[in-house]
């Protein structure tokens, strides 16, 4: 928040996984507290079904439903024509934020990287290189 408002920037866009959007809520809230314009991008945008490049149903979580896949091209666009000044990432996969970042008109950030094994915290690995992780050496 604080490069955000020394660089002058006022609408800030946040391009977050659907799996943290309790925590993209609470980050919004902050960024609004302090003045900041908050425009967002869900990892679904545009709901485009997995059928439709041939991720066949049994592959998916719930056969029974249509499964949208993530769409950080979309959320980079939808951000871009939402006029931010600056990008916020909260949680996208690796290779997801890599084309978000691509495709964005502005400069970006990464709040929080998405890590479900380890609490969003990959370096949780490195500092225990020596002991539970030494396997990776």
């Amino acid at each position: 928040m604080e490069f955000s408002g020394k660089m002058g920037y006022k609408r800030l866009g946040m391009a977050f996984c659907i799996g943290l959007r309790n925590e993209a809520k609470a980050v919004e809230r902050i960024f609004s507290s302090k003045g900041f314009d908050v425009v967002s991008a869900a990892c679904k945008a545009g709901r485009i079904s997995k059928d439709r490049i041939g991720v066949e149903r049994e592959q998916q979580i719930d056969p029974q439903t249509a499964e949208a896949m993530c769409n950080p091209i979309l959320q980079a666009m939808i951000l871009n024509r939402e006029g931010a000044d600056f990008n916020v990432l909260l949680g996208l996969c690796v290779g997801h934020d890599s084309l978000f970042f691509k495709y964005a008109d502005v400069p970006c950030t990464v709040l929080a990287v998405k890590d479900r094994v380890l609490g969003h915290n990959p370096l949780a690995a490195v500092y225990n290189l020596e002991s539970y992780y030494r396997c990776l050496k």
